[in-house]
Parts: structure tokens; sequence; C-alpha cells
């Protein structure tokens, strides 16, 4: 729970509850929606419910379908000594013994708490009360409709995207893997800017993309087929070239100054985590909207 991650709030029967976005994820907080319960000792309804056999299996199944971290010998020691009146839980020592990702968990007065990934969270709040469940689904559902809440979205994403162009200025190069220029490509003038950009990350112009592509290449071009990570470091390109222009460098001089810039870039950034978290989200868009 840390300065990064996007936090707003819904009202659930007038209950206040904090909704967590970690690692493009969201979380429900279980501590106030056990205050439904028990305004006092919000814990204590956590630990009961958890206390359950059929509550430490669900969390298990869970956590066997997304997690593959998760210790499943722990576990089964837990789901055979769930029921019986010896048996205590809590979140903290659920996350600890079993390396649970389902279920986050803090101590302290203001910042601490539980949160749970949306199905435990809903399961949570369905053994509080069906009710209470329904309602909770409906102002989640709203939430996520939200325009307020969509702008806090893009917050994150222009935040993570700010992050992974620091490291071009921060990191040191290791490899290279964007294609090296051939004497032959830094002696041919392109009469296009785009093509420079195109040969300087590619390897390659866009006619010359279009000949080794021709089944999609009447359906867009080099740049509608690149990941992220290009379509990033093709952005940086654009606006070096345009000061390597304003210092009058010829184009074969720009070309081979562009390349070693991407090259340097892609190494740089090829396992950044703000790019893995910018394609999962531009990933999860695109699946919403083809199912639109």
């Amino acid at each position: 729970m840390n300065k990064e991650n996007v936090k707003t709030q819904i009202i659930v029967k007038e209950q206040k509850v904090d909704v967590l976005i970690i690692n493009n994820k969201e979380y429900i907080s279980l501590t106030d929606l056990a205050r439904y319960a028990d305004s006092e000792e919000p814990r204590l309804p956590i630990r009961d419910w958890m206390r359950n056999k059929e509550v430490i299996s669900f969390l298990g199944l869970w956590e066997q379908l997304n997690n593959e971290n998760f210790k499943g010998g722990e576990f089964t020691t837990f789901k055979n000594e769930a029921g019986s009146n010896i048996f205590k839980m809590s979140p903290q020592k659920w996350i600890k013994e079993t390396n649970a990702i389902g279920i986050i968990s803090k101590s302290g007065r203001y910042d601490g708490g539980t949160y749970a990934i949306c199905d435990i969270a809903f399961e949570f709040a369905s053994w509080l009360s069906p009710e209470f469940k329904l309602y909770l689904i409906t102002e989640f559902q709203r939430l996520k409709r939200n325009e307020a809440y969509q702008n806090k979205i893009d917050w994150h994403v222009n935040r993570l995207l700010t992050k992974a162009i620091y490291i071009i200025h921060t990191d040191a190069i290791k490899n290279i893997i964007v294609p090296t220029l051939s004497e032959k490509q830094k002696k041919y003038i392109y009469a296009s800017e785009a093509d420079i950009l195109n040969v300087a990350l590619f390897g390659m112009t866009a006619k010359e993309w279009r000949e080794k592509n021709p089944l999609i290449a009447d359906k867009g071009n080099i740049r509608d087929y690149t990941d992220l990570l290009h379509l990033i470091i093709l952005n940086n390109l654009e606006n070096i070239n345009a000061e390597l222009i304003e210092r009058k460098l010829s184009q074969n001089e720009r070309l081979i100054k562009l390349n070693e810039i991407a090259r340097k870039q892609v190494e740089l950034l090829k396992n950044s985590k703000s790019i893995n978290n910018l394609e999962y989200i531009e990933n999860k868009l695109n699946k919403e909207i083809a199912m639109k």
C-alpha cells in the first residue's frame, strides 16, 4: 500500500468502503466491510469468517488458480484444521504462511487494514449478509463506470509512463537488441522523416515492412502492429529527431544517432515493471473493447 496505489471510496448501505488499485487490480477493504457487522472491532468478523472450512477452501482454490507461488502444503494443513474449536486464522497469518496474494493486510491506525481482491471481498460480504453483498456489487459496478474513477486510472497510467521514460536517463545499457544499421542503410537517403524513424527502430522502411507482410499490409502499417514498448520509444525518437534537425544534422547522421538511441532505450525498458503494467492495462482495455 504505497503512494503510487490509486485509492477511492464507495458507499454501501451508508458504510464507507475503500477500494485500492494495486498492480492494476482492484482490492476492496474487508476492514470497512466488517464494520457493517462490528463497527468497534472490525477485525473480529474477519477472523470469525476465516475460521470456516468452506472459506479456507475457497481462499485456497482462488490462490491455486491465480498464484503460482502459493504454498499448497500449508494450505492443506489449514484446510484440515479449519472448523475446529481450536482453529484460529487471521489475514496476516494466512498471507505469511501460504504466500497468498488475494488478501493483503497491513497494521497501522491510519493506513492499515485488510483488503481483498474483488472475488474474495464479495464472498466475505455474502457471509456478512446476502443483501449487503448485492449492494456492494451494485456500488462497485457503479464505481467502475464512473468518469472520476476512470480519470484516476488515467492518472495512474500516466504516472507509470513517466516512470518508464525516466529509466532512460538513470540506467546503463547492457545488451543491444534493436537491429544494427548496415553500411548500406547508413548511406541511404530516405525521403520520408517517418522512414528514418522506422529504420532507426525497426530496421526497415514502411514499404519494406509491407512487402514482408502482404497479408496484413492493407489493414495497417508497421506502427499499427508494433508493441507498446516500441511505440513509447518511437515517441521519444520523434522528439529527439526534431532536435537533431534543428542542429542541422544530415539524414544519415541523424539515422545513425537515432538507431543508437533506440537500441539503448529498448534494452533499458524491455524489462521495466512500469512498461509491463502499461501493457497489462492496454491488453485489458483491448479485451473490453473486443467484447463490446
